[in-house]
């Protein structure tokens, strides 16, 4: 069964695999899936990621991350747009995640980018989702 929102399905799967307290999960790639993964790197949400080809099929496999009590780095995951509704913001009313400690994900005219960089770039786009 294809799911009708893939950014969704893989931001859920990563969300049970934290709580599951999981070394890895494998989700489909897509190029959108791939920048959000950047992103999550870059931020320190995840050990790492990288692409594999099994079966004649690409998936993308993300390595979590967690402190040196075993809690993970990544304490929530909310996508913010969907199929059905989807959320626009300008670059001077971007959400705050956490009161600026968590990261807001934007998809813009630039390409996906994190909230701070899109405000600092001042353009507004597409709200993805948010981690704290």
């Amino acid at each position: 069964m294809s799911a009708s929102d893939p950014i969704a399905d893989m931001l859920t799967k990563v969300r049970n695999a934290v709580q599951a307290r999981h070394e890895k999960v494998d989700v489909p790639v897509s190029k959108l899936k791939l920048e959000i993964v950047k992103i999550l790197k870059t931020e320190g949400y995840i050990k790492n990621f990288k692409k594999v080809q099994e079966d004649n099929c690409s998936i993308l496999r993300i390595f979590l991350k967690y402190d040196d009590a075993n809690n993970p780095v990544i304490h929530g995951i909310k996508k913010l747009s969907t199929p059905g509704r989807r959320v626009y913001s300008g670059y001077k009313d971007l959400p705050r995640v956490y009161n600026g400690y968590g990261t807001l994900i934007v998809s813009t005219s630039a390409g996906v980018t994190t909230g701070k960089k899109a405000s600092e770039k001042m353009i507004g786009g597409e709200l993805i989702c948010t981690v704290w």
